[in-house]
């Protein structure tokens, strides 16, 4: 379709592609919208319309349909999508070259599942900011699905999962745990160990639709023609975890999310008769990302978690 060398792509006329159009490509592709691409690029709506439109004669192939107040990426510009993010690597590898090789600053941007935000990545941040001041973080959280869209787009460097493994040539698994998912319960609670047909007519308190866990909880308890109906549905593991110390109900959750309170006796783990579930948290990033001395840095820290 199209082949780019290095970050520049010299087309019939003998002009040279211009890296400001194919960054307003990317960002209009990660929102959908001139407008809001317009508004974060710090540019008016028709100086986007413009270098979209000189792209696409660059390229001679339209890149986005336009229905009503968005715009979606045509077959052409979904291909183009890769391309693009392989010339801005080759931007950022330029720009860093100019400046400290072993220098470890700059902008780190990671995206994670919501209950990997709230535990695992405050401690990496943490880490990370006594030991190189100069990283400037940008966390985002979403499903795991949303996530891997916005990395694709050269919107995130890497992505914290807690899914099914995700095994796929396009990303390189930089760091991976194996997590067990567990039922927990308020400290006065008396039995350890509760058939699930009973467990299920307790009150409990689960995360939002979305985690890739509680699909997997639906599945097991389908099968057995159970289910849990919650009285309270949260996408704030924290928010979760406060509720069931002071008895509201009981739930499931990662137990690295829990195992504070398990130690300290402010929750118990419920055994059932239902199988284990176990999900990997898994750090990926692109296979044609380069690595910044920073992304190889957060690397390093999140295997010492392995």
């Amino acid at each position: 379709f199209i082949n780019i060398i290095i970050y520049m792509k010299i087309i019939d006329n003998g002009d040279f592609m211009e890296i400001r159009n194919i960054t307003t490509f990317l960002k209009v592709a990660a929102t959908q919208n001139f407008s809001k691409a317009a508004e974060q690029l710090g540019y008016s709506q028709s100086a986007v319309t413009i270098q979209i439109q000189q792209l696409e004669r660059e390229l001679q192939t339209q890149l986005f349909e336009r229905i009503g107040k968005r715009v979606y990426l045509t077959e052409s510009g979904q291909e183009f999508v890769s391309y693009a993010n392989q010339v801005m690597n080759a931007v950022e590898q330029a720009a860093a070259f100019s400046g400290e090789k072993n220098a470890v600053k700059g902008k780190l941007r990671i995206g994670g599942v919501e209950s990997v935000c709230t535990t695992l990545i405050p401690e990496l941040i943490l880490e990370l900011h006594e030991k190189f001041p100069e990283i400037e973080l940008i966390i985002r959280s979403g499903t795991t699905d949303e996530l891997i869209e916005l990395a694709k787009r050269n919107e995130l460097d890497f992505v914290f999962t807690l899914d099914k493994k995700f095994n796929h040539p396009e990303w390189v698994c930089a760091s991976q745990t194996v997590e067990e998912i567990i039922f927990v319960a308020p400290k006065d609670q008396k039995r350890s160990e509760v058939p699930i047909e009973e467990l299920v007519q307790k009150p409990f308190i689960l995360t939002e639709r979305g985690a890739a866990y509680q699909y997997e909880l639906e599945r097991l308890l389908a099968e057995q023609e159970l289910r849990i109906e919650p009285i309270l549905e949260i996408g704030n593991t924290e928010t979760i975890i406060k509720l069931v110390k002071r008895g509201i109900g009981f739930s499931f959750l990662p137990k690295y999310t829990v195992s504070y309170e398990l130690e300290t006796g402010q929750l118990v783990q419920i055994q059932t008769n239902l199988p284990v579930v176990t999900m990997y948290c898994q750090l990926l990033y692109h296979k044609n990302k380069w690595l910044t001395p920073q992304m190889k840095t957060l690397i390093q820290l999140a295997r010492k978690l392995e």
